[in-house]
């Protein structure tokens, strides 16, 4: 297997943006219910292709990271967010999600972010532990803030200086 490629999605790449999210959806990452037909646009008048980096791996999709505003304060532009990083299961194990996370850090450092943060559920492990050896350091925690499966989970907040 090759490294993965990233680049900024197009507004071609919706549809296969949209079947990966729902193909990886699982309450280790999802706050929401499972999607169900019918399906709503993976782009939106809030997201839409800026807002993504994508993963290409052996010329197919394999994943990607959605960064944005964590707010619409005038006062917090200097932070960029990650507010939503996908893996293709075949694509798993193959420094996908590293190379977008990385990529994300990168491309929010050269549009001038001082700050990059993003929110993971607490028993998301696999996906904290990527975070914190790329830099990223538990800033807070909110106790048990989701019932997911009869379970209740804490929104670990992360971030890190750029």
């Amino acid at each position: 297997m090759s490294q993965p490629h990233i680049r900024l999605a197009r507004p071609d790449d919706e549809d296969g943006l949209a079947l990966l999210d729902r193909a990886v959806w699982s309450t280790l990452h999802a706050v929401q219910p499972q999607p169900q037909p019918p399906y709503d646009p993976f782009f939106s008048e809030r997201f839409g292709p800026r807002d993504h980096l994508v993963a290409e791996l052996d010329g197919r999709l394999a994943g990607y990271v959605r960064i944005a505003y964590p707010t619409s304060l005038a006062a917090n532009t200097h932070v960029r967010q990650i507010q939503g990083l996908a893996v293709a299961a075949e694509a798993r194990g193959a420094g996908v999600g590293r190379a977008l996370v990385r990529a994300a850090v990168e491309h929010a450092r050269k549009a001038g972010a001082r700050r990059m943060t993003l929110r993971v559920l607490g028993h998301n492990g696999p996906a904290r532990a990527l975070y914190e050896s790329e830099g990223f350091v538990v800033e807070g925690v909110l106790p048990e803030e989701f019932l997911l499966d009869g379970t209740y989970v804490d929104d670990v907040l992360m971030g890190q200086a750029l």
